[in-house]
């Protein structure tokens, strides 16, 4: 069979290799079990999960995280804010130092959710809020950034505008001081289990010495820090925490297995690409995708070059244009009759978010086989 052109109707029960190529698929029985894996690790240690969706940004991968309450969420993006508001959920935290020009965009999302809640890591975004009350009374719910080494956003957890900072907020009429929020995406550069709980470790630390210094100036407020590697492999103290928002883990990716924060079985997301040219001139073939379908993070980075090209250990994605990619064995020469024209590979993405954010559409399949489609926000 040919593979369907794209709007050829439904393909339900159809194997994946009857995509029209390049295409990302996503194994739903992979996202189920990391989901849950989750969902059981946090009720182990006590903390409420609160699941990011910036990694995936469907609302199917939202129910599945949250166990279908669509409670208690994070997002990156107003876009998604509105985008998941727009389709019943709530208790959602937009978890980015307060945009100026989306003010009256998160007003809006603040007075029409039951909650929903924002970020400051500076005084004059304290100001600003300060300067729009919302409507009926209601109070900004505000978390402050608290950068613990991650060296990102936030203000840092030893200086002593942190705590200034806090009780500046605490403090201000028209807004309540919610929760402190840590991102530890410093385990990003770790190798192994006992460097992300070092990392873990260390993050928790220091956030739960600053919620002691908010103690002692008669402050209560919750407590929250976050990352696919640390929730993987959460350490103890983190169960004194209020709060974790990892978000990768639903589909991690070959970054995620090398880090130690998985394994490579439970990535749940595959590009698939065909074989459109033969290079003998070059000892190379070419392949229908380019850097339009999947992240050029993994260069450089990765003996097989962009991706692992799942089950040939032998062949690397030596580089990208926008719609083609060039692949070349790691050695030798290529033999081009096990890879005929319109013949599909199958790359694990190093990057899943970024990879994901190349497609407008998710093919899910259980088992090989196609059982629906999942449709994404985007924008910001």
């Amino acid at each position: 069979m040919k593979p369907s052109l794209p709007g050829a109707g439904s393909m339900e029960g159809d194997p994946i290799t009857e995509l029209c190529t390049p295409a990302m698929v996503v194994d739903v029985d992979t996202v189920r079990r990391n989901a849950q894996r989750m969902i059981d690790r946090c009720q182990e240690l006590g903390v409420q999960l609160r699941p990011h969706m910036k990694t995936h940004k469907t609302l199917e991968c939202g129910d599945i995280m949250t166990g279908g309450t669509r409670r208690c969420v994070v997002v990156s993006t107003l876009a998604e804010a509105s985008f998941y508001a727009d389709h019943g959920f709530d208790d959602i935290l937009y978890a980015y130092p307060l945009p100026f020009d989306k003010l009256e965009s998160c007003a809006a999302l603040s007075e029409r959710l039951s909650l929903f809640q924002v970020l400051v890591d500076h005084p004059e975004a304290l100001k600003l809020l300060s300067q729009r009350p919302l409507s009926a009374g209601r109070p900004w719910h505000v978390w402050l950034k608290l950068d613990c080494g991650n060296g990102r956003a936030g203000v840092l957890h030893s200086e002593p505008e942190a705590l200034l900072l806090a009780q500046a907020i605490a403090k201000t009429e028209g807004v309540e001081l919610t929760g402190v929020y840590a991102h530890c995406g410093n385990t990003y550069h770790c190798k192994g289990v006992d460097q992300i709980q070092a990392v873990a470790q260390e993050t928790t630390t220091l956030t739960l010495q600053f919620m002691e210094k908010l103690r002692a100036v008669g402050i209560n407020c919750k407590s929250s820090i976050g990352s696919t590697p640390s929730c993987s492999h959460p350490i103890k103290d983190m169960g004194q925490l209020s709060e974790v928002h990892p978000g990768n883990y639903v589909f991690y990716d070959v970054q995620q297995s090398l880090i130690g924060s998985c394994r490579m079985e439970d990535v749940a997301v595959r590009v698939l690409t065909r074989v459109i040219g033969h290079c003998p001139h070059r000892n190379q073939l070419l392949v229908d995708c380019g850097w339009a379908a999947l992240s050029q993070d993994g260069g450089g980075k990765l003996p097989s070059g962009y991706a692992v090209i799942e089950g040939h250990p032998d062949l690397k994605l030596l580089s990208m244009t926008q719609e083609h990619g060039r692949v070349e064995p790691i050695t030798g020469e290529l033999d081009y009759r096990k890879h005929p024209l319109g013949s599909l590979l199958t790359l694990v993405p190093h990057h899943s978010c970024a990879t994901a954010m190349m497609h407008s559409v998710y093919h899910i399949h259980s088992g090989g086989r196609l059982v629906g489609k999942w449709f994404p926000t985007r924008g910001w």
